[in-house]
């Protein structure tokens, strides 16, 4: 996933696990591509198992972005580029594909708080590193479920939120969809940014170390940890266009 790590500074250690959850990321989306476009009939997709594997890609994702965002020196600038190829996959989708729109993807997400925290990164450097870790995780679970109204995590709420904060797309976007609002990939600011700022402070209390540590990681996980976004931009047309093959030459 984005990335703003400069080459003298990288880690193998964190191109692999990118690397690593790019793969997983690309088998999920192949295995919703097979449910949802094409039919197949998955019940485990749709369980509990599916569900914490589809977590587990994510949470990893935001917050590796979040930790580079503390070691890279070009976030804002970065950001912007991630914000825009997070519409360019909006309007492609609005155009193509509308009954697979993506609206507040999680490109839009990570351009977004690459860009909110490039902005504060003086300010949030001041804040001890410990107390801005535990703050955001704190914070990420409280919101966890503020796009089913509620705060609390992943079913367990401890308080309703009102009706009234969920009008349009402004609030779709920092966490409150409107009735109606629909899109396949769904990652509002709110809960997300917390657990980005929670990687970003995870960078402030132990980045340096991680960085030295020696381990060469696996070379082909490392190529294509260094090489996530651009995956991430065309994996999607590709995983479709080699399942259509496939049933177009299974289909004879």
């Amino acid at each position: 996933m984005p990335q703003d790590t400069p080459r003298k500074a990288r880690c193998a250690l964190l191109d692999t696990l990118r690397g690593l959850t790019v793969i997983h990321m690309v088998l999920f989306h192949a295995a919703w591509d097979l449910v949802y476009i094409f039919g197949v009939d998955w019940p485990w997709y749709h369980g509990t198992g599916a569900f914490i594997w589809q977590q587990c890609i994510c949470c990893t994702f935001i917050a590796l972005s979040g930790f580079c965002a503390g070691l890279g020196r070009h976030t804002i600038r970065r950001g912007a580029i991630v914000f825009g190829l997070g519409a360019a996959v909006t309007l492609v989708t609005a155009l193509f594909m509308p009954e697979e729109l993506i609206v507040f993807g999680v490109l839009t997400l990570i351009g977004s708080s690459m860009l909110l925290v490039g902005a504060a990164k003086p300010l949030l450097t001041r804040i001890p590193a410990a107390a801005g870790l535990a703050v955001s995780l704190v914070l990420f679970l409280l919101t966890r479920d503020v796009n089913a109204h509620a705060l609390g995590f992943y079913g367990v709420h401890i308080a309703a939120l009102p009706d009234a904060l969920y009008q349009n797309y402004i609030t779709a976007y920092l966490g409150f969809p409107h009735p109606g609002f629909y899109t396949t990939d769904y990652f509002s600011l709110l809960p997300w940014l917390f657990l980005f700022l929670a990687g970003f402070y995870v960078y402030q209390m132990a980045g340096q170390r991680i960085l030295k540590i020696s381990w060469p990681g696996l070379p082909p996980l490392n190529w294509i940890g260094r090489h996530a976004l651009e995956i991430y931009v065309v994996h999607q047309p590709v995983i479709y266009g080699l399942l259509w093959l496939g049933s177009r030459v299974g289909g004879r």
